[in-house]
């Protein structure tokens, strides 16, 4: 008997090749499409070419290979010959914060009008950057193409879990007012067997807004838990763990912290604040969530300070992680850096090593007088307090008499409650913890 021919893999371009753009490339590449992913950055796509990340990002760099010894997978800075022949069109180009809050739809406009005359007919241009409610439209208008469809994707990747998550995503949001096009769309995720939600484009793009929104409110929320439980003298490690076995809530995002950060929540809320305010309404809870999170690095600089006998000018403390997570290189809006530019700006000096190693002239780093360590140990020498900042596992597990015995002083100031209270008391240390008795 024949065998049916079998169908043509689906064609896609994914223009914007950071974060979220190089991760979809690489996984739509694993199910078995032909990806091209655009880039304007030429030395960038070169890297990615010879199979190099440009991110640190668990398990990317392996099925990068993979897509590109198997051909389906492919890096190019020609953005009209990879919007030519494809059936889908993933944009996911940055969205920057506005002076005001606002996401910034420039760079979205742009590569819309960019491909906008080389798009087949029937093709879908998917908006997968995290776009104000209503951008679907400004992405039909910059299109001016009726026989094309528009529809709003939102990601939900966690950095440091990206691939788990795509691969693996608790659901699938589609949003658009043409039901074919999301149909289409919903079959190229088939394969995930996630749920799929289809809505219209306005509630799909809310839905993102919402959740980070949420979450950042939830990480406040425990935050101002712990420093409770620091007031009245309850242990907020055995608190937490009481809230986190109630199914209504949760144990995902309930562990205590110097607040939150990183590319998306403190985006994502400023953005939702401004297009509630373009629409009249007064989001004073989440309002109150971002000025609680900036209040929490102010604590967090308080208690340094604290724990420096009182004054930081002209004092050394050591600081272990600058990134805005584990499991990631990435600086933007980190907690760390937030607490530490208060710290120097008391006039402290900061001695920090990040795994990660972070070139000391990222313009992250700017506006602090950081001396960068190689090793964790070094970062403490001399120091008269050491704060732990990011949660990297391997903290856990470096010797805490060695810390006592280099250190000038003998304050621990720990920002993610990773370190073992008695272990550190047992050598001279002292010991701060997030709410912990």
């Amino acid at each position: 008997m024949t065998q049916p021919p079998k169908p043509d893999p689906v064609q896609v371009a994914v223009i914007g090749v950071g974060y979220v753009g190089l991760t979809t490339a690489v996984c739509l590449a694993h199910l078995g499409n032909r990806v091209q992913a655009v880039d304007i950055d030429s030395a960038k796509v070169q890297r990615m070419r010879k199979g190099e990340s440009p991110i640190l990002e668990e398990g990317l760099t392996a099925l990068m290979g993979e897509g590109l010894s198997s051909g389906r997978l492919s890096f190019t800075t020609d953005v009209v010959d990879a919007a030519a022949g494809a059936d889908f069109v993933f944009l996911c180009v940055p969205t920057p914060q506005g002076a005001d809050g606002s996401a910034d739809l420039r760079f979205v406009e742009q590569a819309s009008a960019q491909i906008a005359p080389h798009l087949k007919s029937g093709a879908v241009v998917v908006t997968k950057s995290t776009v104000p409610v209503g951008s679907a439209g400004a992405v039909v208008e910059a299109l001016g193409r009726p026989d094309t469809a528009v529809v709003s994707n939102p990601e939900f990747l966690r950095e440091g879990t990206a691939l788990q998550d795509w691969l693996h995503p608790d659901r699938v949001v589609i949003g658009s007012d043409d039901l074919t096009a999301a149909g289409k769309l919903a079959a190229l995720y088939e394969p995930l067997g996630a749920p799929v939600i289809i809505t219209d484009p306005a509630s799909a793009e809310t839905i993102k807004y919402a959740c980070n929104a949420f979450l950042a409110a939830k990480v406040s929320f425990v935050n101002a838990i712990a420093n409770l439980c620091a007031a009245v003298g309850a242990d907020a490690v055995d608190v937490i763990r009481g809230m986190s076995y109630d199914r209504r809530i949760g144990g995902d995002h309930l562990a205590p912290g110097p607040g939150w950060g990183g590319s998306c929540f403190p985006k994502d809320t400023s953005a939702l604040i401004r297009i509630a305010e373009d629409h009249g309404y007064d989001f004073a809870l989440l309002r109150e969530v971002v000025a609680s999170n900036e209040a929490q690095f102010t604590r967090v600089a308080d208690q340094v300070q604290a724990a420096a006998g009182g004054r930081l000018d002209g004092v050394t403390v050591a600081a272990w992680g600058l990134t805005f997570k584990a499991a990631t290189d990435d600086l933007r809006d980190s907690p760390a850096l937030a607490i530490l530019r208060q710290v120097c700006e008391r006039g402290a000096t900061v001695k920090a090593y990040d795994p990660t190693r972070p070139d000391p002239s990222d313009g992250h780093l700017s506006g602090l007088r950081l001396i960068m360590c190689d090793d964790p140990y070094d970062a403490c020498e001399g120091t008269v307090a050491l704060v732990v900042l990011t949660e990297w596992p391997e903290f856990r597990d470096l010797d805490l008499s060695k810390v006592a015995s280099v250190m000038a002083g003998s304050a621990i100031v720990d920002t993610r409650n990773m370190l073992e209270p008695a272990a550190a008391r047992a050598v001279g240390l002292s010991y701060v913890g997030m709410g912990r008795s």
